[in-house]
């Protein structure tokens, strides 16, 4: 019998101090439902969570340090907090200086990628769960490998899977997105899901982005309603309730959505459609 082909999985943390096992329980969660849903424990999902916290901890230390913890303030952990959110959204922004943040967070995705091209294969399809900030990294990211842009050549990819090639399904999980069609005259270019390639090479494998959002959660935000353009890329904003009984309720539910039974049971119908497709299972 002919060896099951794996789907590739990467997941992307949003902003404030993360610890590098983030999306542990995620993970664990998503390959469990997985072989469950496919009803064979040989069936499995090649997961890689990207970290990029540690582009700006330390920065973001030091300038604790210097100000906050120096003078002395008030609301010492509200100011934290808010060093950690917002510094990491202010800093990720592209500026006139070679080797810049924007550069250096996405050469962790590039690398993390590559280790999925190596342990999938380079021609796996490609999903990407993205939470927060980063939704608009995940966006950028392909936006620049899609649209050719010149920050696409600092990042030299290689493989399909590594040039966006092979994404297939993109999970907006919380997302801020709205906030930044601020700084653009007109914000309606979104990337292609599936993108164009996996578009012509599969074009029975429907791919697709759902967008998940909490009304109680104030950094997220449904992105159709963006622009036309936006209304056609994405597949649906999905209202759901995330959190526990204590944030559920409040903007604490931004943090629920790894947690959330209705956010991974989607994300496996999802996968499991694909993974149905690529092995040519009837």
């Amino acid at each position: 019998m002919e060896k099951l082909k794996k789907i590739a999985v990467a997941i992307i943390h949003g902003m404030g101090n993360q610890p590098e096992d983030y999306a542990f329980k995620l993970s664990e969660a998503l390959q469990k439902r997985f072989k469950e849903r496919c009803g064979d424990q040989s069936a499995g999902l090649i997961i890689k969570p990207i970290f990029w916290a540690d582009v700006f901890s330390k920065g973001e230390e030091e300038l604790y340090d210097q100000t906050v913890a120096s003078y002395d303030l008030n609301f010492k952990q509200l100011r934290k907090f808010v060093i950690s959110y917002f510094g990491d959204a202010i800093a990720y922004q592209p500026v006139e200086t070679a080797k810049h943040n924007y550069y250096r967070v996405h050469e962790k995705v590039a690398s993390g990628l590559k280790q999925l091209s190596e342990k999938a294969g380079d021609n796996s399809p490609l999903c990407v769960i993205a939470h927060s900030l980063g939704t608009v990294i995940a966006s950028n990211y392909f936006y620049d490998l899609q649209f050719k842009t010149e920050a696409a050549d600092d990042v030299n990819p290689s493989s399909p899977l590594e040039k966006g090639e092979t994404l297939s399904l993109f999970y907006t999980l919380g997302t801020p997105m709205p906030l930044w069609s601020l700084r653009y005259h007109d914000f309606d270019r979104p990337i292609t899901i599936p993108s164009p390639e996996w578009k012509q090479k599969h074009p029975d494998m429907k791919g697709e982005w759902i967008n998940f959002y909490d009304r109680d959660d104030v950094l997220s935000f449904p992105l159709k309603s963006i622009s036309p353009s936006y209304a056609l890329a994405v597949d649906q904003d999905k209202e759901v309730n995330c959190g526990t009984i204590f944030t559920s309720w409040n903007p604490l539910s931004h943090n629920g959505y790894f947690t959330s039974q209705e956010v991974i049971h989607d994300i496996i119908e999802g996968l499991f459609r694909i993974w149905v497709k690529y092995n040519s299972i009837k």
